[in-house]
């Protein structure tokens, strides 16, 4: 036993215990380890096994549970290998392939003879169908091919009960979004010989039993048809049944399948004609062959003779009994074949669809292959030959795809291996097909000799192949029969009759006799054999004809994709859990399945090429190693061979890609689900607060009710000791606090008193002390100037000491620098003086600081004073899921990582669409890394500065022409920035300030597109840096950018992240520079030398600004402080109330200029200064700039009083101004008066020489003094002060300052006077287009260049600022995207005035506005004067009375209130008060009476005031007009080029070219698009509707609606053409009448569909330009409303549309009628959904709810109804109102038809409820009841009791039911048919042909359970499907059909009914909301 053991035996492998899924991952990898494991999984019931990607199925004989919708569903979109083995497997990856790769698949299914190839094949079919999930007719009408091709193709055999007799391909088309849209259909060698000949226990083809079993008797009497057992075709095989199968049932299907295929009924007819000729031919019945309509005469004479032409004759020879017998034979295989043939080509007709001319259409399709199998039977003929031909071929195409291709792909690719043998066929075929003189070929040359017979024919193929080992020569001359050598063993040929067969031939009289039937169909199928003038045609022989198709197959096979399907047989006997293991390993041996296994086990069938394997799978990369444009070639083609190995691995990644791709779903999944469910929960809780409100409310007064009364003797005992209680406490309380008050008043008296007396006292104190500090101060400067330079001497020494001590310790502490020291280092370049600090002060400001030294500022702890009000941090909790790498993993391109790299990169790391964008960010990327070291500085060549210069120039014009401006003002460089010599700066210093230079040059250049690049490159130089000093550079240049400019929204979140984890220091304080810049917006400019050196400390900057007082004060400010900021800690700090008005102003040299009070960046202006020193050749470092604290600009209603502190700053102005020339005196005298005032201010009464001279010293410009001497300006002033009325009154200091402030702001409006840039746009003429816009407290003033007043306007002359950002009056129309928030460029304000409306375009038209509309609301709020609108006559002396027009002076008391609508007020022209309507006058903005001119203006008509304005236009001369906005800057980059023509060239040489946006008369010939070119469809049809072109044909305007619009609702291509060609026809068109028409072809065209993004914003200018047209801005707001629902409409306007926009109305109304013949009319526009609808409807009439409610048009009136359409939950009682106007009216009909099953008792209760319904409780209307008893009681049941009987019951049911109302009636009668299964059903009348069970006319009933069919005669239920069983349904024109239960051997419904797409939808939301439910659950 031991040596057995070691010899014979070896353990089995764990793997062959229970078998695995993959036969590749066999232990035992030999041919019983193959058996067993296919033995084992059969045993199991498991029948399908992988070898890889090939599916090994084995036929179960018995129907298993595996092909139900949820094996569908569970194997949809699922990887081979994820799931156990399934045929549906296979078909799954066949579709994701072919959607996957774009290639078209194929599956080739072998096997022998009842292997289940068909059934495999079916199962593809129904799988595909199910995932293109369309539900589509095309899908059913390639499924039901298979019943009629079986029918036809399949018959009963030993070895199969529906065994296919033929082959066939079915090439399935799928359409890019992957639903079926077509089928092509290819049959291969039909067994024509079974229709005449059987083998024992076979049958005939199926068609003939099922014909005879199921035709009805009446056909079958009329085509003289009885049994099966009558025929002998059918009787040959002594078998006429078969076990398995329904023969009746079968034909019904048959029957059915014919309809979905659009078989005629006459097609029908005519195929069982010639079925039933073929069976009485088999007899040799000449009566009875007249179904075929041949003579018979003449039938007979073609059976029993033979004619043949000789050289002069038709010789006519008579045959024998067995020759006439063949002849039959023949024929009735020839009409069989045909037969079949065309049936095929019907089938196609119906499913194929051929592919449209476009070029650019790709047509994927899946073949799917169920040929024959392999046989060999004792007796094999032809027929055998051409089947295992086929069988070669494809085994072949199997061996070349899975061994040959294989290997020399492994031998390209030089990969190790080991040639694995296997068993090829190529020499099989080279005998049979290929060589010269094969096989086939010698029987078809015999088969064209005359004289050959099948004799001669073999002893040819024995000389030719006697000698090779394929061929397998006769034993013996005498014996016919010869051998193959095939793949699956020898199989022996019996030659007999082998040419016959092969020529497949007809004789000439059986042809002529077809010719001369009056059969079409029989003529048709044989069509090919007849020529067009009768003569007969020569056909191929079989075998020539099937190679050919067989090549064309595999031609086909080959350009697919191939899956393999080996289906394999278990037994003989068609047993179930039968396994014959010879057999089995028979069929795996010759299939070559252990050599199939080795080689996908060992070998590699999964390629791709590098760049389709990194786009497919690059979500799962984690680095950026795999560059495709880095990586070599052949780099590239090992990892594609030994990475990507295995189908496992295949599977892996794709599971792998799915996950990432899933969560990635999930997350955006997630945020959307919570942002629904939060709106839903807000919605509830707001819900569920109204109901608690209203409960709590009805259960208190229930409560109040019940329970409450009985307690009130107790509770107003009680409440009435409460009160007294509550009333003592309150008096006693009352005593304290009166008390209390009186003392604390006393207190508060006396405490200011003490206060005052301190405050006198202290004040006295400080103003002492002040004046010795100011003389001290000028007695020691000298002295402390030589304090300081002892100081500096020693801190010099201090400093040579300390640098010794440092170089000593360099060698021992060079490794530990701190992260302070390089922080120095690198800030190294800094001076120690910054700008603002040094150097002379500008021109005109020098008095404000000392000679030689500046000011010194006050004392201010910046520490203490915050720089801006608080700003919340963010929430940091959840930003821990915002990290840097999962950005860099969702936004950045290619391979790019989140870490550091030293290296440069090939492109951005953010997508960037403009190539611009893309240079700047490279070009930003080497900057970054020169400033952080990891790149090394360029080495200066000599000669190199000047082409420095011009590289620079170069790279800037690469990105943008429109950028050169800012070169001048601060980059000067970009690449070679070295070159260029500096002198003072320290290189390093150079290096880094153009560094960081040109990183925000390029930020400036295109700021929305490079923000987050720049932060991305920074952080990711950041992330992973072991460099230190590289670390700190980079932490310092994102601190800079972060007071610069934020990140977007996307990137934001991300930033703050990174942000935590900064070096210490660094995290807090880029944090609050983050969210200082996001608050105050994105800076104008680069960085200054100031932020340099706060970034070096991390502290705030400290600025000086200077007062008017000479005061100045230092202020804490950062990157981000604005203007308003500073004038807000400046106000605090000087305690300014009246702060309108002071505006900051920054000066350098000879320039100052207002930053004003906004949001302008105090370090952006201190920034442009250092640009200006560095233009004039001064260093940047040094700019001598300053700020002041001025006021700019005064209020119309500014009082002195309010404010000293503000007068008193504002009078020091004045007076500075007059001394320096800013404000000039028109003459003499008012100068000398205002310095005689600032004498009295300063000096009082004191009128010293001195005194004199520092005034005029004061006030007095240079000029004045040299044209007069200043001798006489002393003495004028001391005169003018003199004699001053102040000096004798005594009158204070503050109120002389406040008339110098009012002199001035009266004197100098313009002066104080705010100054805006603008262009006027349209509008009244002006001298000049573009000019200056003053707006101050007088008015608005355009002023030109020279200061020239264009036009001057009072505030009372502006009715109002139309803009859009504002409401009511306020609104900017915003041309161009803003740069930042505060600063937007290219806006325009439109100026409403009494002297016309000017639009004009500003780069501050938003802060035009602001400042209009607060003059205009502030004076309207104290204004005393109004303008009459209307006339009032009143008789009653309370009522002011008044004429349109008056002047009414306003009268503001306690009497009347503004806001009860009247007012006091007093006519001006009659005297009299009394109270004033608010609506009946206006408000003018003044505080001054109006002029009288204002007065003619407000009194004017608009049309008057038009026209004076023309006329002065007419005075003044005009000016050109700004053109509303055309399509021409769109024309240049979209439009085609102007057609050339010779014609008008000829006739006018200097003709202009022809102007496409422009309005044409003339049709146009191709369209303006260019990428439409060559398409004329759309030539002129705007033309015709607008009026523009002639024409004789009169159209409505419907038909040129729909021609205009219809195109392009179906081509979305035409949509951009449509407006184009309408805006053209609107472009320089002065036909009034073509315009209007215009305007209402755009006004439709806006509300179908918006246009593309590239036209959009083209369009929106084209409108917002014409505002004033009427129906510009409804155009606009319908194309908001198309932009908004993103799906845009399907169909042209409606009539209503057109009817409403011709008629000038943009309201449409439609009408929508009820159930109960009610009807409401409902407004809707173009955007209205049903949804909407139909909850507008619900609310109108009060339902609860509109669910279940749809909208019904009924054809071809178009008239809308409302109605129920779903009745799920529907519970009489709970909603009256839809009881009553749609449950009642809409269940009547039902019940009356008689479609519920009822009783008699329930009937005449009915009746009697419906009798109430119509006549309430009018009893004298019962003599009517027999009159209307249909009416009253169901149709089918009117004769179930007489009309006296009804009558009678009906009565007594009534009085039985008293009491109760008409409404009350149909509740009840509600009530009465919910209890019925059938309440609430859609029924459908329809005509049914799947069972023969049931009658033809069948209902139909869909309800919450399911779908019924129901007798509609004896109303029982047939059958009951619910909706879980239903697998599939679809719908024809005519024809629906459902598919209930399983795939294979499920129930099969086809009905026929009109209402076919109401029953559909029905049945669809049915299923949906069942699902749903199923899913919620």
């Amino acid at each position: 036993d031991s040596v057995i053991d070691q010899e014979g035996f070896r353990p089995m492998h764990p793997t062959s215990v229970n078998g695995v899924d993959d036969m590749i991952r066999l232990g035992d990898l030999n041919e019983a380890g193959l058996l067993r494991n296919l033995l084992v999984r059969h045993k199991d019931g498991i029948i399908y096994t992988y070898t890889g990607s090939i599916l090994v199925a084995v036929n179960p004989y018995q129907l298993l549970p595996l092909y139900t919708t949820e094996q569908v569903h569970l194997y949809t979109d699922r990887r081979l290998g994820e799931l156990p083995p399934h045929v549906f497997a296979i078909a799954d990856s066949c579709f994701f392939n072919m959607r996957r790769n774009k290639k078209d698949q194929c599956c080739v299914i072998s096997g022998e003879s009842g292997a289940g190839k068909t059934e495999s094949t079916k199962l593809m079919l129904q799988f595909l169908a199910a995932v293109s999930g369309q539900h589509s007719w095309i899908e059913q009408q390639i499924l039901e091919a298979n019943p009629i091709l079986e029918a036809f193709g399949n018959a009963k055999t030993i070895r199969n009960d529906n065994s296919s007799r033929f082959g066939k391909y079915i090439d399935i088309n799928f359409t890019k979004g992957g639903a079926i849209e077509g089928a092509k259909i290819e049959q291969y060698l039909l067994e024509k010989s079974r229709v005449c000949r059987q083998a024992p226990e076979e049958r005939n083809y199926h068609i003939f039993y099922c014909m005879l079993m199921g035709m009805p008797a009446e056909q079958k009497k009329i085509l003289s048809l009885g049994n099966a057992s009558e025929y002998n075709y059918l009787t040959m095989g002594n078998c006429t049944s078969c076990d398995g199968r329904d023969d009746i049932k079968e034909y019904a299907h048959f029957c059915s399948a014919m309809k979905i295929l659009m078989f005629s009924e006459n097609d029908s007819w005519e195929i069982n004609k010639l079925l039933a000729a073929i069976l009485h031919l088999g007899n040799v019945h000449f009566e009875e062959y007249h179904v075929i309509s041949v003579d018979p005469k003449a039938l007979e004479k073609s059976l029993t003779q033979r004619s043949f032409m000789t050289s002069r004759e038709s010789v006519t020879k008579p045959l024998t009994s067995a020759q006439a017998m063949d002849g039959k034979d023949a024929f009735v295989k020839a009409i069989y074949g045909r037969l079949f043939v065309w049936v095929v080509g019907k089938i196609n007709k119906a499913v194929f669809k051929p592919p449209p001319e476009d070029t650019k259409y790709v047509r994927q399709s899946i073949g799917l292959l169920d040929i024959f199998g392999f046989e060999n039977f004792n007796k094999n003929s032809f027929e055998q030959l051409c089947i295992n031909f086929a069988n070669e071929q494809l085994q072949q195409f199997f061996v070349k795809h899975v061994f040959k291709l294989e290997q020399d792909e492994y031998a390209r690719e030089n990969i190790v291996w080991k040639h694995i043998d296997y068993n090829d066929n190529q020499r099989t075929l080279d005998v049979l097909a290929n060589k010269s003189l094969n096989i086939l070929a010698l029987i078809d040359e015999e088969s064209n000799f005359p004289k050959g017979t099948d004799t001669t024919m073999i002893n040819k193929m024995n000389q030719v192949h006697g000698k090779g080992d394929v061929y397998v020569p006769p034993k013996n001359n005498h014996d016919t029969q010869f051998g193959i050598q095939h793949f699956a063993g020898v199989v022996h040929y019996d030659s007999k009759g082998f040419l016959e067969k092969n020529r497949d031939a007809l004789s000439t009289d059986l042809i002529q006799l077809v010719e001369k039937s009056s059969n079409k169909m029989l003529k048709q199928a044989f069509q090919n054999e007849l020529s067009s003038n009768g003569e007969i045609k020569r056909a191929p022989t079989l075998s020539g004809q099937f190679r050919q198709s067989l090549d064309a197959l595999m031609k086909t096979l080959t350009a697919c994709q191939p899956y393999f399907i080996r289906c394999i047989k278990p037994n003989d006997f068609k047993k179930p859990m039968l396994f014959d293991r010879d057999l089995c390993m028979r069929q795996l041996r010759y299939s070559g399945m252990m050599e199939t296994i080795r080689i996908r086990k060992a070998g590699y069938p999964i390629r791709y090429t590098f760049d389709e394997f990194l786009e497919r799978y690059r979500v799962l990369l984690k680095s950026s190693l795999c560059d495709p444009k880095v990586v070599r070639r052949n780099v590239a083609v090992y990892i594609v061979v030994v990475v990507i190995v295995v189908d496992f691995h295949d599977t892996m990644l794709e599971l792998e890609r799915m996950k990432e791709l899933n969560e990635k779903a999930l997350l955006i999944q997630r945020v959307l689900r919570g942002y629904k469910y939060r709106r839903q929960f807000l919605r509830q809780r707001s819900s569920a607060l109204v109901i608690q409100k209203n409960w709590r409310g009805y259960k208190g007064r229930k409560l109040y009710r019940l329970g409450f009364a009985r307690l009130q003797a107790k509770v107003r005992a009680r409440q009435l000791q409460h009160h007294y209680q509550q009333k003592r406490v309150a008096a006693v309380r009352l005593q304290a606090q009166t008390r209390g008050y009186l003392a604390r008043k006393e207190w508060q008296r006396k405490r200011r008193a003490v206060i005052l007396l301190q405050t006198n006292t202290r004040g006295m104190l400080a103003r002492k002390q002040v004046k010795k500090m100011k003389r001290d101060t000028f007695l020691s400067a000298k002295e402390r100037r030589e304090e300081e330079l002892a100081a500096l001497e020693r801190q010099r020494r201090l400093h040579q000491v300390l640098q010794q001590k440092k170089e000593k310790e360099a060698s021992t502490q060079s490794e530990s620098i701190t992260a302070q020291e390089m922080v120095d280092d690198i800030f190294g370049f800094l001076p120690n003086m910054v700008g603002g600090q040094e150097g002379q002060a500008p021109a005109g400001f020098k008095d404000l600081e000392k000679q030689g030294e500046r000011t010194r500022p006050e004392e201010v702890d910046l520490d203490d004073l915050p720089m801006v009000e608080d700003i919340p941090e963010e929430d940091y909790d959840d930003l821990d899921e915002y990290s840097f790498s999962k950005f860099a993993s969702m936004y950045f391109q290619g391979a790019a990582t989140p870490t550091h790299v030293r290296q440069r990169l090939r492109q951005p790391l953010l997508y960037h669409e403009d190539e611009g964008d893309v240079v700047a960010s490279m070009t930003v990327w080497w900057i970054i890394l020169r400033f952080m070291g990891d790149l090394p500085e360029p080495k200066l060549v000599q000669g190199q500065g000047a082409r420095g210069l011009r590289g620079s120039n170069m790279v800037n014009n690469s990105l943008d022409p429109d950028l050169a401006l800012r070169q001048d003002r601060r980059l000067s460089h970009m690449v070679g920035l070295d070159q260029v010599s500096t002198t003072g700066v320290s290189q390093q210093g150079k290096k880094h300030s153009r560094i960081m230079d040109g990183i925000f040059f390029s930020f400036f250049c295109c700021f929305f597109s490079r923000q987050d690049e720049i932060y991305c490159q920074i952080c990711k130089q950041l992330q992973e840096n072991g460099n230190r000093s590289s670390f700190y550079r980079g932490w310092i240049l994102l601190s800079i950018c972060l007071g610069i400019f934020p990140p977007t929204e996307r990137f934001i979140k991300f930033l703050q992240s990174f942000i935590r984890f900064g070096p210490m220091g660094y995290a807090p304080y880029c944090a609050k520079r983050l969210r200082r810049t996001v608050a105050n917006g994105v800076r104008g400019e680069p960085p200054s030398w100031l932020e340099l050196e706060a970034t070096k400390s991390k502290k705030p900057i400290a600025v000086s600004v200077t007062l008017m007082d000479s005061r100045t004060i230092s202020l804490p400010v950062d990157s981000s402080s604005t203007s308003k900021e500073i004038c807000q800690l400046l106000s605090e700090k000087v305690s300014l109330k009246d702060t309108f008005g002071f505006s900051l102003y920054v000066a350098i040299y000879e320039k100052v200029w207002s930053l004003g009070s906004g949001r302008e960046h105090v370090m952006d202006a201190i920034s442009q200064c250092e640009q200006e020193v560095k233009r004039k050749g001064g260093q940047e470092q040094h700019a001598p700039w300053r700020l002041y604290y001025r006021k700019e600009i005064f209020t119309p209603w500014h009082d002195c009083k309010e404010d000293s502190v503000s007068t008193d700053l504002i009078y020091r102005q004045i007076i500075r101004g007059l001394r320096f020339g800013e404000y000039k005196c028109d003459k003499d005298d008012d100068i000398v008066q205002l310095s005689a005032k600032h004498f009295y201010v300063q000096h009082g009464s004191d009128c010293s020489l001195d005194n004199a001279k520092t005034v005029v010293q004061d006030c007095i410009n240079a000029s004045l003094l040299e044209a007069k001497t200043q001798d006489k300006w002393l003495q004028m002033v001391s005169t003018a002060h003199a004699q001053g009325p102040y000096i004798n009154s005594r009158q204070k200091a503050a109120g002389v300052k406040a008339e110098v402030v009012d002199y001035a702001r009266q004197k100098w409006p313009l002066f104080f006077s705010r100054f805006f840039e603008a262009a006027k746009l349209s509008g009244p003429a002006l001298p000049k287009n573009k000019f200056i816009v003053a707006i101050n407290w007088t008015g608005i003033t355009f002023l030109d260049e020279k200061e020239r007043r264009l036009l001057q306007l009072s505030y009372p002359e502006v009715t109002g600022v139309n803009t859009m950002r504002y409401s009511s009056y306020v609104s900017v129309v915003i041309l161009l995207p803003p740069l930042r928030e505060g600063k937007t460029f290219g806006q325009s304000v439109s100026l409403l005035t009494l002297k016309g409306d000017f639009s004009l375009n500003a780069a501050m038209a938003g802060n035009i506005a602001e400042l209009v509309h607060m003059f205009l609301g502030g004076l309207r709020e104290r204004s005393q004067y109004a303008v009459a609108l209307q006339e009032v006559n009143q008789d009653d002396p309370t009522f002011l009375s008044f004429k349109k027009g008056e002047l009414i002076v306003l009268i503001k008391d306690d009497e009347l209130t503004v806001g009860r609508g009247w007012i006091k007020g007093k006519n001006e022209r009659t005297g009299k008060t009394g109270a004033v309507p608010i609506d009946a006058i206006l408000v003018l903005p003044t505080l001054t009476k109006p002029t009288n001119e204002v007065m003619s203006l407000l009194n004017l008509s608009p049309d008057q005031r038009k026209s004076i304005m023309a006329a002065n236009q007419k005075e003044t001369g005009t000016v050109e007009r700004v053109a509303p906005v055309s399509l021409k800057e769109f024309s240049y980059e979209y439009f085609r080029q102007p057609i050339k023509d010779v014609n008008r060239q000829v006739i006018s040489k200097n003709v202009a070219p022809e102007r496409l946006w422009v309005k044409s008369r003339e049709p146009i010939k191709q369209p303006l698009l260019k990428k439409l070119a060559g398409n004329s469809e759309l030539s002129h049809r705007a033309c015709l509707y607008m009026g523009d072109y002639p024409t004789k044909q009169i159209q409505s305007p419907l038909e040129l609606t729909d021609q205009i619009f219809g195109p392009a609702t179906k081509d979305e291509a035409l949509r951009d053409e449509i407006y184009c060609q309408i805006m053209k026809q609107m472009t320089s068109n002065n036909n009034r009448f073509s315009l209007e028409q215009g305007w209402q072809l755009l006004w439709l065209c806006c509300g179908l569909f918006p246009p593309s993004q590239s036209l959009l914003k083209h369009t929106q200018r084209f409108l917002e330009s014409r505002r004033r047209e009427p129906l510009a801005p409804d155009c606009l707001q319908r194309l908001q409303g198309s932009l908004r629902y993103m799906k845009p409409r399907k169909l042209p306007p409606h009539q209503v549309e057109i009817d409403a926009i011709q008629q000038n109305s943009t309201q449409i109304f439609h009408k929508v009628h009820f159930p109960n013949d009610m009807e409401e009319i409902f407004e809707v526009n173009t955007s209205t959904r049903i949804r909407d609808l139909c909850q507008t409807i619900s609310t109108k009439l009060q339902l609860v709810s509109s669910d279940g409610f749809s909208i019904f048009v009924k054809t071809p009136d178009k008239v809308l109804f409302f109605m129920r359409k779903l009745w799920f939950n529907v519970s009489p009682g709970r909603d009256l109102e839809a009881d009553l106007i749609f449950h009642y009216p809409q269940e009547l009909p039902k019940y009356l038809r008689g479609y519920h099953r009822c009783t008699k008792e329930d009937m005449v209760n009915i009746g009697a409820l419906l009798f109430r319904v119509k006549f309430n409780n009018d009893k004298t209307q019962f003599v009517l009841i027999p009159k209307m008893l249909k009416d009253l009681v169901p149709n089918d049941m009117l004769k179930a009791m007489s009309t006296t009987d009804w009558q009678k019951n009906i009565v007594a049911a009534y009085n039985k039911q008293a009491s109760m109302t008409s409404e009350e009636a149909s509740l009840a009668f509600l009530k009465v048919v919910c209890r019925w299964p059938t309440f609430g059903c859609a029924f459908f009348e329809v005509k049914q042909t799947s069972d023969p069970n049931f009658p033809d006319i069948v209902r139909i009933a869909i309800s919450k359970q399911g779908v019924s069919i129901i007798h509609p005669k004896t109303k029982d239920v047939l059958a009951t499907h619910p909706f879980n069983r239903i697998a599939n349904w679809c719908s024809g024109s005519t024809y629906f059909h459902i598919t209930v239960g399983n795939l294979v051997k499920g129930n099969k419904i086809l009905c026929e009914t009109s209402l076919v797409k109401t029953f559909i939808t029905v049945l669809f939301v049915c299923l949906f909301l069942f699902f749903l439910l199923l899913t919620c659950n």
